[in-house]
């Protein structure tokens, strides 16, 4: 079974569900609503309430995964925690609640996740497709033609502060909807060229505000009910006249919900009238339908990742031949460490490796440095930022002194990839084969390395390096052993 939990700006929302026949079922659905966007101050910090609420939110979603043989947790956070000033303050609790790691997510990526899970729902095709996602804190927008995305753009705009900036007091007003309908179309305005409606066949909402207000407009028979321009507007119209948040009446409407709904209209019809859409079709799936997709397809099909590390390999014109050798060496040290069970490090080593030379194209002085900014701070599709920020501090830490790194030493097992990576990259430099029969390495309380007396003097340069390795480990307290037969 897989679990997809997506912490968004309204609710945080957990799918468990199974791979059958060609499709993921889901078998189990939980909503904690918690309004995280609107616990937010001025100053952009979660309040201490709001940080309760979400961590009381997760212990309920924790004991209902426990219900379920879950085979894959993947748990994601969205907007409010790419903003939030403390939101490394909440994740620690967040974590600790759900008993599971939290991924903040990229925009880009968001939007990746939930066309994956929309394409995969949807009908089987070539066809141009539009896919809008309207959340609490942040819209997304994805173009794609069949499985594959085109373009794909995270506004920072969303229900929850569309609601709060215009409609004060919850009162609704022709005006104040005007308002908050040219807001949202001045942040979409500059990209309405790439997103309209000549450049796509078919429109698919894929949000819960967007589902929600496709059931309203459909049960209480307003314009043709449909999500079209005609009911959209019908739909705000007859909101005006309600004059409230509070007092509106819609049957398939959770009050609770009556907030979100009102500026993710204001949202949607600024889109409809910026792209030129005529009509949108709701569809049930989205970011935890992507994310499930996910981690079945990296099971089953493949690692996105590894299309990732290619693609930035290419854009930075890293020679891959010498990643390819450095990543191999790499991973054949790291294995004769004798590393965890758990393979995660495993894979974050290899493509850290691969790209260990990406900072070459921007300077080859310090291009160690260049390129550990990089892989922190691309969109690498499929990769949480807590991966890059791993692969970060790989590169950095490939050569050169090791307190940079600001202790990555507590894990015994990223000690281990950092020493592998190094070595490959020594050796890559001295032009010596690795060959396990020649040389041993273990690392338990010290790092214990022994090579064969016959490959020193093939290579007379390799003791002055490990000379250095060696007085560099040591400077970080971690003793290093070289000897030779």
């Amino acid at each position: 079974m897989l679990a997809a939990i997506d912490m968004g700006s309204n609710s945080f929302r957990l799918h468990i569900g199974r791979f059958e026949n060609g499709a993921i079922r889901v078998i189990k659905s939980a909503r904690e609503p918690n309004r995280l966007a609107a616990g937010l101050d001025k100053n952009g910090f979660l309040t201490v309430a709001a940080m309760k609420r979400g961590v009381e939110a997760l212990t309920r979603l924790r004991s209902v995964l426990s219900a379920y043989p879950i085979s894959a947790v993947r748990a994601v956070a969205t907007n409010t925690l790419r903003i939030a000033r403390n939101a490394q303050d909440f994740l620690q609790a967040a974590e600790k609640a759900l008993g599971h790691p939290i991924e903040v997510i990229s925009g880009e990526e968001e939007g990746r996740l939930i066309y994956l899970g929309v394409a995969n729902v949807v009908p089987d095709s070539d066809e141009h497709r539009l896919v809008i996602d309207i959340g609490g804190g942040s819209t997304e927008l994805i173009l794609g033609k069949g499985q594959e995305i085109e373009r794909v753009e995270s506004f920072s705009i969303g229900t929850v502060k569309q609601s709060l900036s215009f409609f004060p007091g919850r009162a609704i007003d022709q005006s104040s909807f005007d308002a908050a309908i040219l807001s949202a179309r001045s942040h979409f305005e500059d990209a309405a060229s790439f997103y309209h409606a000549g450049n796509w066949k078919f429109a698919y909402g894929s949000s819960g505000t967007l589902r929600a207000i496709a059931e309203i407009i459909s049960r209480n028979g307003l314009g043709k009910g449909d999500l079209s321009p005609g009911s959209l507007n019908a739909l705000r119209d007859s909101m005006v006249q309600f004059g409230t948040i509070d007092g509106m009446k819609y049957v398939g409407m959770k009050f609770e919900r009556a907030s979100s709904i009102v500026g993710g209209l204001a949202i949607l019809i600024a889109l409809v009238q910026e792209l030129g859409i005529e009509v949108m079709e709701p569809v049930e799936a989205g970011l935890r339908m992507g994310v499930m997709w996910d981690l079945h397809l990296q099971d089953t099909q493949g690692d996105r990742r590894e299309q990732s590390v290619r693609e930035f390999q290419q854009r930075f014109h890293s020679d891959e031949v010498r990643g390819r050798r450095v990543a191999d060496d790499a991973l054949t040290l790291y294995l004769a460490m004798k590393p965890g069970s758990d393979m995660y490090d495993k894979h974050l080593l290899y493509w850290s490796a691969l790209l260990h030379e990406v900072g070459v194209s921007v300077s080859p002085t310090n291009y160690h440095k260049h390129g550990a900014y990089l892989v922190e701070n691309a969109d690498l599709a499929g990769f949480t930022a807590r991966e890059q920020r791993k692969m970060s501090r790989l590169i950095l830490g490939q050569k050169g002194n090791l307190r940079k790194l600001n202790d990555p030493f507590a894990e015994p097992d990223m000690v281990k990839a950092l020493l592998a990576l190094r070595l490959a990259v020594l050796f890559m430099h001295a032009k010596v084969a690795v060959d396990l029969k020649a040389l041993s390495l273990k690392v338990k309380n010290r790092i214990d390395f022994e090579i064969r007396n016959s490959l020193i003097s093939q290579h007379p340069t390799l003791m002055y390096w490990l000379g250095r390795e060696r007085d560099w480990w040591d400077e970080v307290g971690i003793e290093f052993v070289i000897k030779s037969n």
